[in-house]
């Protein structure tokens, strides 16, 4: 469970928890939106001092149906965005939410970013795999179908399905050289708010099947919280949180969340019980 984040040995035998910085004018939830530098650094700041292990920067909403970005507009917002993350938290470890290979080099070659998070499950960019062979960075692989809104599968077999798309994946990764992967069930992305919870459900066992690969959750604030509770986002924070628990308690590994105190006081609480 130690990965090499480009020279930093990281243990995630321990829960960690990823900050959300969004610097896209369009993701669901409105609160996470920051552009301006001075509030990307007041962010940055607020996630850090909360305890954030690892902050994920995105630049291209992918809630059902946002605006294409193109790939320049993209690297302009992340651009700015790291230039003020690296000025004020030089330290910090980042990982870019992309596609896109060329974004994920950029990032990587100029702002010695850690990480590259990608959605689509290298589905959306063909190149990316080996661009993150050569980059020799750590590789968040997730299953989601690409950023299709449709449901992937309404079969019997979901589950059984989303572990042979982890297993074929890692398999080219391996052979590209990519030692590195963490997966990313795809809380979300192309499924039904029911295969959602069967997925939750059934957490564990693809924490079983896949042992040397730490598990990211991310359910912060989504839509198979607030349209079963039949809320907003802006109010899908305690339902975030018992998700949470749940996930920890079946091995995830790394929460990926907009309320990063809440998420270490979850982490907290569960490694005691476990203690």
């Amino acid at each position: 469970m130690t990965l090499n984040l480009r020279g930093h040995l990281t243990d995630f035998s321990q829960p960690q928890v990823m900050g959300i910085l969004n610097v896209t004018p369009d993701s669901f939830y409105a609160a996470s939106r920051v552009q301006e530098e001075t509030a990307i650094r007041e962010r940055v700041a607020q996630m850090l001092a909360e305890g954030a292990d690892l902050i994920d920067v995105g630049a291209f909403s992918t809630r059902p149906g946002a605006s294409e970005v193109l790939e320049a507009e993209e690297m302009q917002r992340l651009d700015s965005a790291l230039t003020a993350v690296r000025r004020y938290a030089p330290e910090a470890l980042v990982s870019v939410d992309t596609f896109r290979a060329g974004v994920a080099r950029r990032c990587v070659r100029d702002f010695g970013v850690q990480i590259i998070n990608d959605v689509s499950g290298g589905v959306l960019d063909d190149t990316l795999f080996e661009t993150v062979a050569e980059l020799q960075v750590p590789y968040v692989l997730t299953h989601s179908g690409g950023l299709a809104d449709a449901p992937t599968t309404t079969t019997d077999t979901f589950i059984e399905d989303l572990c042979r798309f982890f297993a074929e994946r890692l398999q080219r990764l391996y052979e590209l050289g990519v030692a590195d992967v963490i997966l990313d069930p795809g809380f979300g992305f192309g499924k039904t708010l029911e295969q959602n919870y069967q997925l939750m459900h059934r957490l564990s066992d693809i924490v079983g099947l896949f042992p040397d690969n730490p598990l990211l959750v991310g359910v912060s604030r989504k839509s198979m919280i607030y349209k079963l509770l039949d809320i907003s986002p802006e109010e899908a924070l305690n339902g975030t949180t018992v998700l949470h628990a749940l996930a920890l308690q079946a091995g995830a590994r790394i929460l990926r969340v907009h309320d990063v105190r809440a998420a270490v006081e979850a982490v907290k609480i569960m490694g005691q019980l476990k203690n």
